[in-house]
């Protein structure tokens, strides 16, 4: 075998070394043999060393997505099947898998790869070449692996349409992988309804990272007059509707995510009790407080407003406007869940901003509990970023 051997210069890799799985292009000292891109090569120290294989790709920052630390280690069928077992079996035992993410890119040590099951239908977004090149023999090895639960796949659909992918010099893409079916596809969380739109939802459709902060939720809002900003298709409004709110405003800007929402209240028998409005957020929670609006718990779960460091100065002004504004609007005594899903908003700057609204909106929290994402987009220690949401809810009391 022609073994391209990637070396490392003295003392680099720090990140790889301390759990990540990225190397970047100026921790390289040489590449010795002829590759293209995507291919998997083995990566060793300076003196030698060897660290692992993992895939090249000379477009992107990231050089090399490391897949295992075993330089001896074939990537092959077994390899990937090992891979995807662990991931499964992994789901199994922390989450309701009825619709989940069964593979987390990184945090399943396949870099680079979502695919989330919707039902019997799975969604999958490939962000890296090398990963790319598997991505077939992976949803194949998976559809085997759920067969042996008992579980049939319908149908697979591919949402590789996000921006990141022009960094690793490929094309965006979506389509179905295989036959056409139905992508209006019914899930139940958490005793809710809903219709996910796989081809056209954002994303992979829906957000399954907050599935039990939904379902922390329904304890707060029972018998509350609830508002749900930034609401999607309306999952955060639901689990308060079926939770016994007493009524439900959820907003959102996009036209296609309130029409969705409103199919979801409608499919749980809630359109009396949960309303959806197509506003901006930014522009109605001033509306709301100039008419002297109050709301017993205020939910915040803006898109990430950050998606580089360099955003993130704007990003602190976009969190510290919409928590403030959302204070205001919450009754003495009342509730506020507020999250961020950027991952470059860190959990410490986050309280910081969080902390400054409160000042400025001259109430005191107290929290009732913090929260990350759910088990099925597992973090990764020392790969930052696997660890991006950020969940609060806190009793909001206004100084007297």
């Amino acid at each position: 075998m022609n073994e391209t051997i990637v070396t490392l210069k003295k003392g680099e890799g720090r990140a790889f070394k301390a759990g990540g799985l990225w190397i970047y292009d100026n921790e390289i000292e040489s590449i010795h043999g002829t590759f293209k891109n995507g291919a998997v090569v083995t990566v060793q120290e300076q003196n030698g060393f060897p660290l692992g294989r993992g895939f090249i790709n000379q477009n992107s920052k990231i050089r090399v997505r490391m897949l295992t630390r075993d330089a001896s280690q074939e990537i092959d069928d077994a390899f990937l099947e090992m891979r995807v077992r662990n991931a499964w079996a992994y789901r199994k035992r922390t989450v309701d898998t009825s619709a989940c993410r069964v593979i987390f890119g990184e945090a399943d040590f396949l870099p680079g790869l979502v695919i989330d099951k919707f039902s019997d239908v799975l969604v999958v977004e490939s962000l890296a070449l090398g990963i790319d090149k598997m991505k077939l023999q992976i949803v194949d090895i998976l559809k085997k692996v759920l067969l042996e639960d008992g579980i049939k796949i319908r149908g697979v659909y591919e949402r590789s349409d996000a921006k990141e992918r022009l960094k690793e010099g490929m094309d965006r893409k979506k389509g179905f992988i295989g036959d056409e079916f139905d992508t209006d596809v019914e899930i139940v969380e958490n005793g809710v309804r809903y219709i996910v739109d796989v081809k056209d939802g954002q994303k992979t459709g829906f957000f399954l990272d907050q599935k039990y902060n939904r379902l922390a939720m329904q304890r707060i809002c029972k018998d509350m007059d609830v508002l749900d900003c930034f609401t999607h298709t309306g999952s955060f409004a639901l689990n308060a509707g079926i939770a016994g709110a007493k009524h439900v405003l959820g907003v959102d800007a996009s036209e296609l995510a309130v029409a969705q929402a409103q199919k979801n209240a409608a499919l749980n028998h809630l359109s009396d009790t949960v309303e959806f409005k197509c506003a901006d957020v930014f522009d109605l929670l001033p509306a709301l407080e100039n008419e002297g609006k109050q709301f017993d718990v205020v939910i915040l779960d803006p898109p990430a407003f950050t998606k580089s460091k360099n955003a993130i100065k704007n990003a602190v002004k976009g969190y510290r406007e919409i928590n403030l504004r959302g204070m205001k609007l919450v009754k003495d005594g009342g509730y506020l869940a507020t999250c961020s899903c950027s991952h470059y908003m860190n959990a410490e700057l986050f309280a910081q901003t969080i902390g400054q609204a409160a000042r400025a909106a001259h109430c005191r929290l107290r929290q009732v509990e913090f929260r990350t994402q759910s088990p099925d987009h597992p973090i990764l220690w020392s790969a930052d970023e696997s660890y991006y949401l950020k969940f609060y809810i806190f009793q909001v009391c206004h100084e007297h």
